[in-house]
């Protein structure tokens, strides 16, 4: 399928260190973008879908680098259905998981959480709700684990492990088995903060740098965030990459986004949701965490989208959260929302606001076109120009 935008006043790369490119159009071919910029003629008319931006904005789909998806596109925390085809209405196309915790009875042995990770991968292999890919399957580190297990699992093509909600004396324990996972090849991921489920423990900035995962799961809080002394420990004395949360502390978001951009270690910093949680679902919490930054620090708009797209792409090895040639083709049109103050997608972002989601494309197959569900209308008219697809792509409103 090849599919085009054009008519675009602004495209945002999720690269923070070259945020805009010039140019108008994406063209993307069989799932990935083939041109962007300044497009010929020729290449808009030999696509089969055209989108008109009416003047809108393009960023990389959101990725989402944590959430505590199940099986299915269901959470019992919640008790909710189709909350993964929700959040795609409000950016997110990209969604990873932070191990399948919520499953009930889920099994904590050995073998059961070497089952559970690859079940989990495998049924969403194909499964895209929504159109949203979900990286699943994220081994949960109890005790029992050997080097030969990880050996087995990243054999079957599982890439993820969570140390955190597992049985061990100490949170020190799970250092070896992050070290093997690390070895095999897996991104290792630690949850950090004040324990969030019973039988839990609080992980703090010692049993990090002890562990050296790869990403420090919500340092801000999940919900609960470690003390402030712990931050410049993080940062300054090791190179895991520092993800902040919506689910969490707000103060400790802000704080932890100046002193990464002080450092000039921006690159480590991600934002991701941590739900279903607690605090329930939320389809526009990375937007949420996008504006907060953007309106409540000295943080360029840009690089907080950066956050959530780009910087997460870097640091679990994937092929979207940028536009440019040869990627993923997950695109959003955003815009301003109607009865707002600012007129483009950018302002309304520093400004504090949401932005109108007004068009997704994820694997260069539009979503939806026009309006999403979760947002109000855009200011600027996002319309299918042209389709040879017996297809409307229309969202479906309230």
């Amino acid at each position: 399928m090849k599919t085009a935008i054009v008519n675009l006043a602004t495209i945002v790369t999720g690269d923070w260190r070259e945020p805009l490119l010039a140019g108008d159009t994406i063209v993307m071919v069989d799932g990935r973008i083939s041109e962007i910029g300044t497009v010929s003629a020729a290449s808009v008319e030999a696509c089969d879908v055209v989108i008109d931006a009416g003047g809108a904005t393009a960023i990389p789909g959101l990725i989402d680098s944590q959430i505590h998806n199940t099986f299915g596109d269901y959470t019992p925390r919640q008790k909710t259905v189709g909350f993964l085809e929700s959040y795609v209405h409000g950016g997110t196309t990209t969604s990873i998981s932070a191990s399948e915790v919520h499953v009930p009875g889920r099994p904590k042995d050995p073998e059961g959480v070497k089952a559970l990770a690859v079940a989990a991968m495998k049924c969403f292999e194909h499964f895209r709700p929504g159109g949203m890919k979900v990286h699943a399957g994220s081994i949960i580190l109890e005790p029992g684990l050997t080097e030969a297990d990880f050996a087995e699992v990243a054999a079957k093509g599982l890439w993820l492990a969570k140390a955190g909600f597992g049985a061990v004396r100490t949170p020190y324990d799970y250092a070896p088995m992050v070290g093997w996972a690390r070895k095999h090849g897996m991104i290792t991921t630690v949850h950090t903060g004040g324990s969030s489920i019973p039988g839990s423990s609080g992980i703090w900035a010692d049993h990090l740098l002890a562990m050296q995962p790869d990403v420090s799961f919500h340092v801000n809080g999940g919900p609960v965030a470690m003390p402030d002394a712990d931050f410049p420990r993080l940062l300054h004395e090791s190179t895991i990459a520092l993800q902040v949360c919506t689910a969490g502390n707000l103060r400790t978001t802000l704080m932890l986004g100046d002193m990464v951009r002080e450092a000039d270690q921006f690159d480590r910093f991600l934002i991701a949701t941590d739900t279903p949680t607690g605090s329930g679902i939320m389809p526009l919490g990375m937007m949420y965490t996008i504006t907060h930054l953007a309106s409540l620090t000295s943080m360029p708009v840009e690089w907080a989208i950066a956050a959530a797209t780009g910087n997460n792409a870097r640091v679990y090895r994937l092929n979207s959260g940028f536009l440019r040639a040869g990627c993923d083709a997950d695109v959003v049109v955003l815009d301003a929302c109607v009865g707002g103050t600012k007129h483009t997608a950018l302002d309304a972002l520093r400004n504090g606001d949401i932005a109108a989601v007004a068009a997704v494309v994820t694997d260069g197959v539009p979503r939806f076109v026009g309006r999403s569900r979760n947002t109000p209308a855009p200011m600027k008219t996002v319309r299918v120009a042209k389709s040879t697809v017996l297809q409307t792509y229309s969202g479906e409103a309230h």
